[in-house]
């Protein structure tokens, strides 16, 4: 099993942030110690990031918050847009950095992307470039709604002309009211050539940790 996994969405609101923790606390649960990072975070809420402090949580290893989060940005809006406004100049080396210290604190890192595969992070690089260099096998999360399907088969094509392994699959039901979802679960199932790890139900109220269950990580490459 690779010590890492890039947790990406067929969209942002999808669930990444929530499948990120359950596997936090899935390998947790298997006897491993393990870190959550967010390259990117965009959006903070009362002088925080919620999606960092999700995935701090759902660590068992403690480490600086510029090493989990390299970029903090204050805007709920496309990484690029919101570094632009406030001067800020991403670096993919820096993440890269941070990454490798985290790997040699914890057995597992679990990466959280940004927005949607393919968002853009400056007017060169997008979230692929992210993901390659990081040399990460993807979990796909994927928001169960309507349009789900295109966006789940087209985000798989994406990682896959990246080069990279999409080692597995979250189904997270997003939309309760959502009709046919068992046969659009049983469509992805057949079109995507890898395993689905779980499906995560609607809630509410959400506790990653109750999940972690829910997730056949023994699945993942």
């Amino acid at each position: 099993m690779p010590a890492g996994y890039f947790v990406t969405g067929t969209d942002t609101a999808v669930g990444k942030t929530l499948a990120s923790c359950a596997l936090l606390h899935a390998f947790a649960m298997a006897g491993k110690s393990v870190i959550g990072m967010k390259p990117i975070a965009a959006g903070c809420e009362k002088g925080k990031w919620m999606d960092v402090e999700r995935l701090v949580e759902a660590s068992n290893v403690s480490a600086a918050r510029e090493l989990i989060n390299p970029y903090a940005l204050v805007q709920p809006i496309a990484p690029h847009i919101a570094a632009k406004q406030t001067g800020i100049v991403m670096d993919i080396a820096t993440v890269q950095r941070a990454f490798k210290l985290l790997q040699e604190m914890a057995e597992m890192v679990i990466v959280e992307g940004v927005g949607g595969f393919l968002v853009p992070l400056d007017d060169r690089y997008d979230g692929s470039d992210l993901a390659r260099a990081l040399k990460l096998p993807v979990v796909l999360t994927v928001g169960l709604r309507l349009g789900c399907l295109n966006h789940a088969l087209l985000t798989a094509r994406a990682i896959h002309s990246s080069g990279l392994t999409l080692a597995g699959w979250v189904a997270n039901q997003i939309d309760p009211h959502m009709e046919s979802q068992a046969e659009n679960i049983r469509t992805l199932q057949h079109r995507l050539d890898c395993p689905l790890l779980g499906v995560l139900p609607f809630s509410e109220k959400i506790e990653a940790r109750d999940y972690a269950g829910l997730l056949d990580i023994w699945q993942l490459i």
